[in-house]
């Protein structure tokens, strides 16, 4: 039955879904986030392809449905985004639908406990130092666009995007928007195009139309936990627009954003402590966890004093500034983490992410090569399916006599394991120069010689 009166607008935008999807051959793209703006999108397009399938036209292009899956998302969030995606793959099937949901991931070598417990990135800082975004989300949906571009030629991405939502957002529609067309070229990715089917509708309007048939999606989907997942936040902007929902009697905000639980951007996670505050006690947890790491981000203790590539640098007060946790922080960091998830019943960390880090370590200076493996089995009382095959590169006795060598001989630890690690590597490879070079590398680092240069332009000063 067409929408009439309130709901005039979204009638107008599904027929002209219906008009552009059977435009042409190009798959769309829908990124959704679970949120009320992305379900709102696939809502309607669900319901457009569902009245072309009951009119008799066959949908001749697919549809994807992504959602993109950092693996820290705050659990309760997690659970909804998936539990989302299985229900429009199963409706979509049952409906004789060519929409496809799917769950996409960063890289093992790519995720936040890769790079931080792997590799001893310092967690995500204010205001620029925010390495996650990229890796966690931007990396992984662009290699799944251009994987589709590669198959197709061309793609359609449609975006939840309304300029209604915040000033910013208006700026980027209408820089985009092109008078009298309604497919635009991507402004960075080639043979991309952009759809922005409802730009136009107002925040009280998306959360009536999701809330109408008894608060249920397309799919099956209960909206009412979507907006009380919504709940607890006053950021100021669209109090109480719409009263009461019945359920929990909580007026609407509309304004909550949903991050990772263990993000360290700002100082208090007002989304996490929100979910608390409404009783997910299972949270408290996980926001003790990601306090923990905020402290440990800021003591010089658990940091090393260079950065990763060898240099060492100065902040504005004089002072040395910090590089990236020590070895033995993250494997602090991994152990906490692991009790975690035996407090909790999460799955924190994958096997997959915890293989990548075993080898990061053993790159990073873990002579023992057991780190990993001994501080798991410490943890879970079971062994990790690889914890057998782990061979150590020298035993207790040889890296206890490596550590006296470096203190009678004042040669920093770090540097002999490096070079004993770098000689490992290359051991088998011959007639090459990777070794010497590996070795120039390794010597002619800055926080090597930082002292010397340091004094050199202290005379310098001295002198003139």
């Amino acid at each position: 039955m067409p929408y009439t009166d309130e709901f005039e607008s979204f009638e107008d935008i599904i027929k002209e879904i219906m008009i552009v999807y059977k435009h042409d051959l190009r798959p769309w793209l829908i990124g959704y986030s679970g949120g009320k703006d992305s379900t709102l999108l696939v809502s309607l397009v669900y319901e457009a392809m569902k009245r072309l399938t009951q009119a008799g036209s066959v949908m001749h292009k697919k549809i994807y449905v992504i959602t993109s899956d950092t693996m820290v998302e705050n659990p309760i969030v997690k659970n909804y985004m998936h539990s989302s995606s299985h229900r429009i793959n199963s409706a979509a099937e049952h409906d004789g639908l060519k929409i496809e949901a799917k769950i996409i991931y960063p890289e093992p070598e790519q995720t936040f406990w890769s790079r931080i417990i792997g590799l001893g990135y310092p967690t995500p800082e204010p205001p620029g130092f925010r390495w996650c975004t990229d890796r966690l989300k931007i990396a992984p949906m662009n290699k799944f666009v251009n994987e589709c571009i590669e198959e197709n030629g061309e793609i359609i991405i449609l975006l939840g995007v309304r300029k209604g939502e915040s000033t910013t957002r208006l700026k980027t529609i209408t820089a985009r928007e092109i008078e009298g067309k309604l497919l635009n070229l991507h402004n960075d990715i080639d043979n991309a195009y952009v759809y922005n089917p409802i730009t136009e509708i107002p925040n009280d309007l998306v959360w009536k139309f999701l809330l109408k048939d008894n608060c249920m999606s397309p799919w099956g989907t209960d909206m009412k936990y979507l907006f009380n997942l919504y709940q607890g936040e006053n950021l100021g902007e669209e109090q109480s627009v719409l009263g009461e929902v019945d359920r929990e009697k909580i007026p609407v905000t509309g304004n909550s954003r949903f991050g990772c639980w263990c993000c360290t951007m700002v100082k208090e996670d007002k989304s996490l402590q929100n979910f608390i505050n409404k009783g997910a006690n299972e949270l408290i947890p996980l926001r003790n966890f990601r306090n923990r790491l905020l402290e440990m981000r800021e003591c010089s203790e658990y940091r090393d004093t260079k950065r990763r590539n060898g240099t060492v640098y100065k902040k504005a007060d004089g002072s040395l500034g910090m590089g990236p946790f020590t070895l033995e922080a993250r494997r602090i960091i991994l152990e906490e983490l692991l009790y975690l998830e035996n407090e909790t019943g999460l799955e924190l960390i994958t096997l997959a992410e915890l293989k990548v880090i075993d080898k990061m370590w053993d790159e990073e200076g873990d002579l023992s090569c057991r780190n990993l493996v001994e501080t798991y089995y410490k943890v879970k009382n079971k062994k990790l399916p690889w914890h057998d095959y782990k061979i150590a590169r020298f035993d207790n006795d040889s890296i206890s006599s490596i550590k006296m060598v470096s203190e009678k001989y004042s040669i920093p630890l770090e540097l002999i394991t490096k070079l004993i690690i770098s000689v490992d590597e290359y051991k088998n490879i011959t007639r090459n120069n990777k070794l010497q070079k590996s070795f120039d590398q390794i010597i002619n680092q800055n926080w090597l010689h930082y002292n010397s240069i340091e004094k050199v332009l202290q005379d310098e000063d001295t002198t003139n």
